[in-house]
């Protein structure tokens, strides 16, 4: 309980500035692809929003690291993890933290970032005040004690941003700033509204298929710019189930990447909720009806 108080304290602290100036100068910066457009601009642009936001938020930080919705070899889970060090929302370890702490204290006082507290709070306002994305050693020790007991993970939750770096360096050979430019800062600051729509829009708008004492909703916009994030009624319901569209008509793109990396070998044991059994359990997958 001291962990959560400490928490809670926090959470009204000071501003950081730190990242409200990074946050304010990437929307600036973004501005500039209006005028630098270019279709190998888009391609590259397209290529790291699904190696960033699918592989490495959606089905690295969220279905793996946080929720532990299947079982894969080391050097996969930490290549997700590396993948999801694109997206610039912070290293696993405080990614993950911060959403532990969202599924424990769901739309209470404690929640790092519900809509009760303000959309705005809960889209980004919750990042630029106290330490929701910065928790004290004791929290992250507490929220997630197996991800601190890997040394790779402690490193890149560290130095997180490192790969952003070494990314633009890379585009900025290929195709100089305008690649930067989309590649890195547009696709970043896109990315980041649309992971923080689940934050906000599904706790706010959507269809409800399961009565929770939360405000989670399912919503399919939100799930179409997500690869299947959207699909939040569902995913509270059954957190650790690996897919979250539950219907043919809830399209869960990480979940259909999921089926694929099931048939190459690449992950196992698949937490899976399937709406006929009513089960949720590691089991043969098969395409929701």
């Amino acid at each position: 309980m001291q962990n959560v108080i400490e928490f809670e304290a926090s959470r009204a602290g000071k501003y950081n500035w730190h990242t409200i100036i990074a946050v304010s100068a990437f929307h600036i910066v973004a501005l500039a692809a209006l005028f630098t457009f270019s279709w190998q601009n888009l391609a590259a642009t397209l290529v790291l929003w699904v190696i960033a936001s699918s592989w490495g938020i959606g089905i690295g930080y969220h279905r793996l690291l946080t929720h532990r919705g299947f079982t894969t070899s080391k050097w996969m889970m930490r290549f997700l993890a590396v993948c999801g060090t694109l997206g610039l929302q912070s290293g696993p370890i405080s990614w993950v933290t911060t959403h532990r702490l969202h599924h424990a204290f769901t739309d209470t006082d404690k929640d790092p970032h519900s809509p009760r507290n303000g959309i705005f709070w809960s889209h980004m306002g919750w990042i630029f005040q106290g330490t929701a994305q910065n928790q004290p050693q004791a929290v992250r020790q507490r929220y997630s004690p197996d991800l601190m007991k890997d040394p790779f993970l402690r490193f890149i939750d560290k130095w997180y941003w490192v790969s952003t770096v070494v990314l633009a360096a890379a585009l900025f050979a290929i195709g100089g700033w305008s690649m930067v430019i989309w590649a890195v800062v547009a696709r970043i600051v896109v990315s980041w509204h649309f992971t923080w729509m689940v934050d906000s829009v599904t706790h706010l708008w959507g269809s409800r298929r399961f009565d929770l004492r939360d405000d989670s909703r399912n919503n399919a916009l939100v799930a179409a710019v997500t690869w299947g994030e959207g699909w939040h009624n569902n995913h509270h319901a059954f957190p650790r189930s690996a897919r979250h569209g539950l219907t043919w008509r809830e399209v869960d793109l990480n979940w259909i990447q999921l089926l694929a990396l099931k048939k190459l070998g690449l992950i196992d044991n698949v937490y899976a909720y399937d709406l006929e059994t009513e089960s949720e359990a590691p089991q043969e997958i098969r395409q929701a009806a």
